[in-house]
């Protein structure tokens, strides 16, 4: 059974980890860590980690997981660019598993929103709408943005060049070609998404609604697991469902 570790034993995601882990027969916890211990001995007596801690604690884990030879799974949202080039030197030495989400339905959902993208025309207007609960502090989310790059990804583009914000007062008509994110907060939503593809006189939608934070604790074991018999280099939740062509930039 493959021991995985937990860094951070008082959030969520590390909660919702460790209590399916109890009844797992594939895998059991390798130990989890807390706030301000040690990552590197750790790191060492675990088969995979995994990651849901906070962006300011990622480049002391990705570290310990290269120091000890440790895959990692991160799904920490809020990260930079930094943050990202962090992991793709860390991807050079180990096996790396980035997503936003590790919903199963959210990275399909990206697949259909990249492949209908691709098929339909700048006539077509793309607006991403989320919400979450209200104690979430980063907006967009990262699914949101995940979702907004299968987009651009879709069209050729770059998200930073094209991507909307918060609109708010006189703001002129919608530029051609932008891809807009809109975000709610309230209540106890584990996260609402939904892509909308607009054009004169028909309007096309894909969504997906998490009813338990469960989805993504299911998700992230599938892909530690999956992630313990792989090669160094970068992957992502669609390259372990075997969608499209994995992009492997840091795997050499």
């Amino acid at each position: 059974m493959a021991r995985i570790g937990i860094l951070g034993c008082s959030g969520r995601m590390a909660r919702a980890i460790s209590a399916l882990l109890q009844t797992s027969a594939d895998a059991r916890i390798g130990g989890c860590l807390g706030r301000g211990e040690d990552p590197a001995p750790f790191a060492a007596a675990c088969d995979v980690l995994a990651d849901f801690t906070a962006p300011d604690a990622l480049a002391r884990h990705l570290d310990a997981a290269v120091a000890a030879g440790t895959p990692i799974v991160i799904g920490t949202t809020g990260l930079t660019a930094e943050h990202h080039a962090a992991i793709d030197r860390a991807a050079r030495k180990i096996a790396v598993l980035q997503s936003a989400n590790m919903s199963l339905g959210v990275n399909l959902l990206a697949f259909l929103v990249k492949e209908t993208a691709a098929r339909l025309g700048d006539d077509w207007d793309v607006e991403i709408l989320e919400m979450h609960h209200r104690a979430k502090v980063d907006a967009p989310s990262g699914t949101a943005l995940l979702l907004g790059e299968a987009a651009a990804q879709g069209r050729g583009v770059a998200l930073a060049e094209v991507g909307e914000r918060g609109r708010d007062g006189m703001t002129g008509p919608r530029r051609s070609g932008y891809i807009g994110f809109a975000s709610l907060r309230g209540g106890s939503v584990a996260g609402d998404h939904q892509v909308i593809f607009a054009t004169d006189g028909e309007r096309l939608e894909l969504g997906h609604r998490a009813e338990s934070r469960e989805i993504f604790a299911r998700g992230a074991i599938r892909a530690a697991l999956w992630l313990c018999d792989r090669p160094h280099g970068r992957y992502d939740m669609a390259d372990m469902l075997g969608l499209g062509e994995r992009r492997g930039a840091a795997a050499e």
